[in-house]
């Protein structure tokens, strides 16, 4: 029977993404927990993510839990959801920069107070379904259509341009990393547990993923 561990380090939308992974993969046992030997002995890991990334890195770096991240991702299928997939990142220049785990080379940025497209000025946070274009031939957008559309919310993205590993893309008055990958790693901007029919295929083809492309 396939072991899912949600880390729990006190700030992840931890109940939605357990009953969503518990609706696709019936017969997979899914703990949402801090304990770093039930996580090291987990199939697979998924680290969610919501508020502010100072709060949630020191929370991380408190706990251990960006070592742990590091080590477990090498060797397991490993998914990391909204400022969980920031967390990855080498830096946000949020709360006036903080320095994240370094899994991904890219920079996390603010979309700005005066964000427009085509003259319109855009709400941020951005909050809502958008389409995201897959970039890669990947195990986890298996049966998901392109430009199919996903649920976000956030104010800060990953960038696009000259990320070398991204996924999949989306825009928002700029174009943004809406999912990163590489080996063991598929990390996402918005919530699969939110998506719907999208989201949850991609959870499913998580449960099923070997790691690796």
């Amino acid at each position: 029977m396939k072991t899912v561990a949600i880390i729990d380090y006190g700030m992840g939308n931890l109940h939605s993404a357990k009953k969503a992974v518990e609706h696709v993969a019936p017969d997979a046992t899914v703990l949402v927990t801090d304990n770093a030997d039930t996580i090291r002995e987990a199939d697979r890991v998924i680290l969610p993510g919501v508020g502010a990334i100072r709060d949630c890195m020191a929370e991380i770096r408190r706990l251990g839990v960006d070592t742990l991240v590091r080590e477990v991702s090498q060797d397991r299928p490993f998914l990391g959801i909204c400022v969980g997939m920031q967390a990855l990142m080498s830096r946000s220049e949020e709360n006036g920069g903080v320095d994240c785990i370094g899994l991904f080379p890219s920079q996390v940025r603010y979309f700005g107070d005066n964000l427009t497209e085509r003259g319109e000025r855009l709400k941020v946070p951005h909050m809502g379904w958008n389409e995201v274009y897959q970039t890669i031939d990947h195990p986890l957008w298996h049966g998901i259509p392109d430009g199919d559309r996903f649920y976000f919310v956030h104010s800060y993205y990953a960038e696009a341009e000259g990320n070398a590993e991204i996924a999949g893309r989306s825009h928002y008055g700029v174009d943004l990393a809406a999912a990163v990958a590489k080996d063991n790693i598929f990390a996402a901007q918005f919530h699969p547990e939110k998506s719907a029919r999208a989201g949850l295929q991609l959870l499913k083809n998580f449960t099923d993923w070997t790691g690796t492309c």
